[in-house]
This record gives structure tokens, sequence and C-alpha cells, in this order.
């Protein structure tokens, strides 16, 4: 594994953390920091003993404030362009097209960038005093990792439309009742519920959580018939080993083994 200066990282029982430590900045993305989490998703991708991971901010104050402006403040429409395109393929969408599960503790603030990444992860989990937003168009821009898209298919476009456009933020309680977050809970719970969800997940059958990943994000991908991808993805199940062994285990009445296979 990597050493980071950004980034605590470690792995116990399946399970990785990604800490962003930046609590000084609360927690604020900048170049170093996202060139570090690629590198932190690309290690626990390829490490047989991850199965799925947990990402969340250090300290007790934000799970991810927003993006470094001071980094961008002297850009042009080229740069700007090409920051969100790096940041889309590099950390954004290599966390939504994860064949791993990714959890996003909420731990506090997840505004601009912090909540698209936490919108970018499979399920989101919010401790009671996190407070989310999209405050974009309060420096004249509009979100660039995926804010307008992602954001728009869990709370719906009237919901989307009036964070981004106000720029103000929502409660956790807020964002559990327009479906952007799965559960809220104290932050001293926090990540024993996300690694409590998560062992749940582990315990079923790898190949087949992959392909469940697969087939919902096929339900958003321009030009994919997302029908289409879960009937492939369906059939070639039976061809795994851990479809037999779920099998064997539901005749025998006992619980599967699955090894991935």
């Amino acid at each position: 594994m990597s050493m980071f200066e950004n980034l605590l990282t470690h792995t116990e029982s399946g399970i990785h953390h990604i800490i962003i430590n930046r609590a000084g900045k609360l927690n604020a993305l900048n170049r170093d920091t996202l060139a570090e989490l690629h590198t932190a998703l690309y290690d626990a991708f390829n490490n047989e003993k991850v199965g799925g991971i947990i990402i969340t901010g250090a300290g007790d104050r934000a799970f991810v404030a927003g993006a470094d402006i001071a980094e961008f403040a002297s850009f042009d429409s080229v740069k700007g362009e090409e920051l969100a395109r790096r940041g889309h393929k590099n950390v954004f969408d290599f966390i939504e097209n994860s064949n791993k599960p990714i959890i996003a503790a909420i731990n506090g603030f997840a505004l601009g960038g912090g909540l698209e990444l936490a919108l970018a992860c499979h399920i989101r989990i919010a401790s009671e005093n996190a407070k989310m937003g999209l405050p974009e168009v309060t420096l004249g821009l509009i979100p660039g990792y995926g804010g307008t898209q992602r954001l728009t298919r869990l709370v719906g476009r009237g919901r989307a439309l009036e964070m981004i456009l106000t720029g103000d933020m929502i409660t956790a309680q807020e964002a559990y009742q327009f479906g952007l977050v799965n559960h809220v809970v104290s932050q001293y719970d926090l990540l024993t519920k996300a690694e409590t969800l998560l062992r749940v997940i582990l315990s079923r059958a790898p190949l087949a959580l992959q392909s469940a990943i697969r087939a919902v994000n096929a339900s958003s991908q321009q030009g994919v018939n997302g029908f289409e991808e879960e009937i492939e993805l369906f059939g070639q199940c039976f061809d795994t080993a851990d479809f037999k062994e779920g099998v064997d285990a539901f005749f025998g009445k006992r619980k599967p083994e699955f090894r991935g296979k």
C-alpha cells in the first residue's frame, strides 16, 4: 500500500478505510488529495484482501467541505474543463464504477466537491450533525464533479435544482427525507453503522455484488440498455461457483461460503 500525506488508510477484516486527513482545512479537496485518492482507490480495487471501502473525513467537523478554491481561482475555461474532466475520470467516475462497494460516512460538512464525492459512492450514511450542499453558484460556478447529474438521480429534478440554484445547505434529516442518504445516526455510531452495513454486504457473493453494481449503474448510462445489461449479467451468474454454493447452502440450510469464483 502507498503512503500518503493527505490520507489515512487501513484495512481490517476486508474493509478498507480511506480517511481524508486535512482537518485544519475541513478536509478540502486539493490537487494532491485528489491524486492520492485515485492511488488509494486503485490500490484497494486491486487488493484481494479488500472487499469494500469506507470513505470519511478526519475530525468531527467535516467529511469534505468542498474544493480548495485557491487552486483554481485564476483558471480560464480551458483549465476549468480540464480540471473537471480529470476529476471525473480519476476519482468520481472511478468510485461510481468500482466493482467493490463503497460507502461514504458523512461526518460533518459535505459541500461542493465533498458532496459530489459522497454522491459518487454507492451508499451514503450521515451523522446527525452533517450538513450538505452544492454552493458553487455563490462563486459564479456550477458543480463540476457530477453533482448536477448524480444529485438529480437521487432526489429528483425539482429538489436538485433548488439545492443547486440556491446553493443552500440541507440537514442530515432533510437529506434522508430526500433520499440523498440511506441512514442518519449519531456521530459516535457513524463508522460502526457503516462497517456493520458493509459486513452484511460482504457476506454475499462477491461476483454477484459486482454484477449488481454494474447493472444499477447501467440504468443511468447513455446509450446502454439497462434491462439488457441486467439480463446478460443475470445469466452470467449461473456459470459461477458462487451460484452453485449459494444453491447448495440454501437446500442444505447452512450459511454459504462464497469465494468469488
